[in-house]
C-alpha cells in the first residue's frame, strides 16, 4: 500500500499556526459581522473579552481599551451588535479570535428593547412615581448646568437666562453627553453640584440627535444619581419627541434645552435676544474632513508590516491578562487550603479540652494545687479536690 504522507514535508507546531496566522489575517483583514453578545467581560487591564454567536456557530473577540472607549453604549449578554475589525490569530493556544475596532447594536431595535426593559424595571422600583417629584424654586438665585461646556446647548441656556432673568447664576458643571464615558461623566457632575450649598436647581441638558447620540441619558447609573440628588433636577434633552429614561425620573422634563432654562427662569422682558445658534455646516463640513483623512490614516495603520509590532503588544497583553486570572486563581486555593488546616487544628483542640472531658464522666482530682494522674500519687493523709463537670467536692483526709 502506497504512503500517502511519503512526500509531505514534515513542519513543526510553530511552523503551521504561522502559515495559519499569515492567511487568516491577510485574507480577512476587514471583516463585519452581525450576532449575539455572550461571557461579555471587561478585565481589569480596560479590554473587553465576549463572544459573538448566532444559531449555528460561535467565535471569540476582544476589543481593546481605548478602542472600546468610543462605543456609546453598555455592552449586555443578549444584545445583537456588529462589531468591525479583523481576524487575528493567537498562536499560543492555536485559537483564533476577531479583533474588534468598532462595534454597535444591530439596528435601532436593540437599543429600544434595552430602553423598554430598563424604563419598566425602573418604574417597578417607583423612580417614576409622582411622590418623589421635588417642586420648582419660583426665583433660583443659582442655577447649576450639566452639558457640554462647548455645545451649542450651554449656549442657548445662556441667552435664555439673559434675556429672561439676568440676575440668576449660572453654574456648569461640563460633561461629556455623547459616546463612551459620557453617563459616567453625568454622574460625577450631578455629585459635584450636588456637594454645593447654594445651588437651587440643576439643568441637565444637550441637543437633539438619533437615540445613539443621546444614549448616555438611557444609562442606570445616570437615571438613579437623578433620583438620588437632593437638589430639583430638569431635564432639557434632544427634540419635543424625544423622550429618555433622564425625563422619566428628572423632577420635571423640558422639550428642549431652551425649554428647560425658560421653565427655570422667570420671565423678564426687553432683554438680551437670543444669541444666535451656531451653524453646524462648518462642523460638519470639518467632521466629513476628519474622517475622509481617518479612513487613509486606517489604511496604512491596518497593513500587516505596521500592526506586527501593535500585534505583539496586544499578544503580550493578552497573555499577561491570563496569567493575572492564574495568579489571583492560585492565592484563593491557598487561602481555602489553609483556612481548612486552621480549622481542622481548631476542632482538635476543641476535642482535648477539659470541659468536654468531664462531660464523659471523668474526674480530675487535685491535692496540694497540683492533679494527680496516679493512685500511687494520692496522699492518703491530705485532703483532695474532685473536680466534676457540675463542681468540685472536697475529700478531707483519713483520721487516725
Amino acid at each position: 500500500m502506497q504512503d500517502l504522507f511519503t512526500n509531505i514535508k514534515t513542519i513543526s507546531v510553530s511552523e503551521l499556526t504561522k502559515q495559519i496566522k499569515l492567511t487568516l489575517e491577510e485574507n480577512f483583514s476587514e471583516v463585519s459581522v452581525i450576532g449575539e453578545m455572550s461571557n461579555f467581560k471587561a478585565h481589569v487591564s480596560g479590554h473587553w473579552y465576549f463572544n459573538l454567536k448566532d444559531a449555528n456557530a460561535v467565535i471569540s473577540c476582544a476589543m481593546w481599551k481605548g478602542l472600546n472607549n468610543y462605543v456609546f453604549f453598555t455592552p449586555q449578554d443578549g444584545m445583537k451588535i456588529i462589531v468591525s475589525g479583523r481576524i487575528t490569530v493567537y498562536p499560543p493556544r492555536g485559537s483564533y479570535q476577531i479583533d474588534v475596532r468598532s462595534m454597535k447594536p444591530a439596528g435601532v431595535g436593540e437599543l429600544q428593547a434595552a430602553f423598554e426593559m430598563l424604563k419598566r424595571k425602573l418604574a417597578d422600583e417607583g423612580l417614576f412615581d409622582e411622590i418623589h417629584k421635588k417642586p420648582m424654586p419660583s426665583f433660583p438665585q443659582k442655577i447649576g448646568i450639566v452639558t457640554a461646556k462647548d455645545g451649542a446647548a450651554f449656549q442657548d441656556m445662556i441667552s435664555v437666562a439673559e434675556r429672561r432673568f439676568p440676575l440668576v447664576e449660572l453654574v456648569i458643571s461640563p460633561a461629556r453627553v455623547q459616546g463612551s464615558g459620557a453617563a459616567e461623566s453625568i454622574v460625577e457632575s450631578i455629585k459635584l453640584l450636588n456637594k454645593q450649598k447654594d445651588i437651587d436647581l440643576i439643568i441637565i441638558a444637550r441637543g437633539g440627535g438619533s437615540i445613539e447620540d443621546l444614549w448616555a441619558f438611557n444609562e442606570e447609573i445616570v437615571a438613579r444619581e437623578i433620583f438620588a440628588s437632593k437638589i430639583p433636577i430638569i431635564t432639557g434633552i434632544g427634540h419635543e419627541v424625544d423622550f429618555t429614561i433622564s425625563d422619566f425620573v428628572a423632577d420635571l422634563r423640558a422639550p428642549t434645552p431652551s425649554a428647560a432654562m425658560e421653565i427655570a427662569t422667570p420671565d423678564k422682558d426687553d432683554f438680551f435676544v437670543f444669541i444666535n445658534e451656531f451653524s453646524y455646516n462648518s462642523s460638519q463640513k470639518l467632521e466629513e474632513l476628519c474622517s475622509e483623512n481617518r479612513r487613509e490614516v486606517n489604511q496604512i495603520l491596518s497593513s500587516y508590516g505596521f500592526r506586527y509590532p501593535f500585534d505583539l503588544v496586544r499578544k503580550n497583553s493578552q497573555l499577561t491578562d491570563i496569567l493575572i486570572y492564574k495568579i489571583l486563581n492560585g492565592i484563593d486555593k491557598k487561602f481555602v487550603y489553609y483556612n481548612n488546616v486552621i480549622l481542622l487544628n481548631y476542632k482538635i483542640i476543641q476535642s482535648h479540652s477539659v470541659q468536654k472531658t468531664l462531660k464523659k464522666g471523668y474526674v480530675l482530682v487535685n491535692q496540694d494545687s497540683h492533679f494527680v494522674k496516679r493512685a500511687e500519687k494520692l496522699k492518703a493523709d491530705k485532703p483532695a479536690i474532685l473536680q466534676f463537670i457540675d463542681g468540685d467536692v472536697e475529700i478531707m483526709k483519713k483520721s487516725n
